[in-house]
């Protein structure tokens, strides 16, 4: 089960009585890509000011990045940087999860809340190697970047209302954000949207080397593709039909779009699809595992 999804435009914005966020002190542990969507997207929208934001990095040219960038306080050290926070992002490399989390442990203070988008790591693990109950876990995907993602997130029992208003402020940040109710959701969230830019840049990248086939150059088949990638989406969005039926609208008996559905159905897209998401599924889970 999962709580309506948020669009862009009805997270709270600004200083006003209705931002959660607007004395919040939020620490990224791990300024990498996607943790520095969240702050570029908190900034940009008015929801905290980079006095109250702090992050680490162990590499000192990207520390004075982001400090220059964003006028935030960027450190070296992880505890340093996580102390004092109310909300601690931890958003590293899942292969270096389990050494920050060891350094991180006993940091936490009572009331803090710790938010992970590291990809299989168990909130169990968290709560375990932090000595901390409250925590939440989510997973954007790639088109945070520009405000446009989607995020599933999960949050452990000992989390706070206020705490749970502040996430959704925080992940509405990113695009849309969808609660679920049970962890495993963000293992399959993991294979489904946060994995899914993936198949659809390799379905683009497939659909422009076919139409540079054809004869257009690629500069062209490049933006017909991506523009009706885009208003595809836009018309299924706003038509709220099934897929189903927004492929039969579009199909003529004999047509051109009932010779390549029959194409696609006999090379097994639909399952070289529906084992791409099981495979980054079983991953996920194996990461969580590890």
């Amino acid at each position: 089960m999962t709580t309506p999804i948020e669009r862009p435009g009805d997270a709270p914005t600004g200083d006003g009585d209705d931002n959660p966020l607007r004395e919040a002190r939020l620490a990224f542990v791990g300024v990498g890509v996607m943790a520095e969507a969240v702050i570029s997207g908190l900034l940009r929208r008015g929801l905290v000011s980079p006095s109250q934001i702090a992050g680490s990095h162990p590499r000192a040219a990207r520390r004075e990045e982001l400090a220059g960038r964003y006028g935030i306080r960027v450190l070296e050290d992880n505890r340093e940087a996580a102390r004092g926070s109310d909300i601690l992002v931890v958003a590293v490399k899942p292969q270096r999860a389990a050494r920050v989390l060891e350094e991180l442990r006993g940091a936490c203070a009572e009331g803090q809340l710790v938010l992970s988008v590291v990809a299989g790591l168990r909130a169990a693990t968290i709560a375990e190697t932090l000595r901390h109950p409250s925590v939440v876990r989510a997973m954007p995907n790639t088109p945070a970047q520009i405000g446009r993602g989607i995020t599933a997130w999960t949050a452990t029992p000992e989390v706070t209302g206020r705490q749970l208003a502040e996430v959704r402020a925080l992940l509405g940040a990113l695009g849309r954000e969808m609660h679920v109710e049970t962890e495993n959701m963000i293992d399959m969230a993991t294979a489904l949207s946060a994995t899914g830019p993936t198949y659809v840049f390799m379905m683009m990248e497939a659909l422009v080397d076919a139409g540079v086939h054809m004869g257009f150059s690629r500069h062209v088949a490049q933006e017909l593709v991506a523009e009706t990638i885009l208003g595809s989406v836009l018309f299924a969005q706003e038509s709220h039909k099934h897929p189903a039926e927004l492929r039969n609208m579009v199909t003529s008996p004999g047509g051109t779009s009932a010779e390549a559905i029959y194409q696609m159905e006999k090379g097994g897209l639909r399952t070289v699809l529906s084992k791409a998401v099981y495979a980054a599924y079983k991953r996920a889970v194996a990461l969580g595992r590890k």
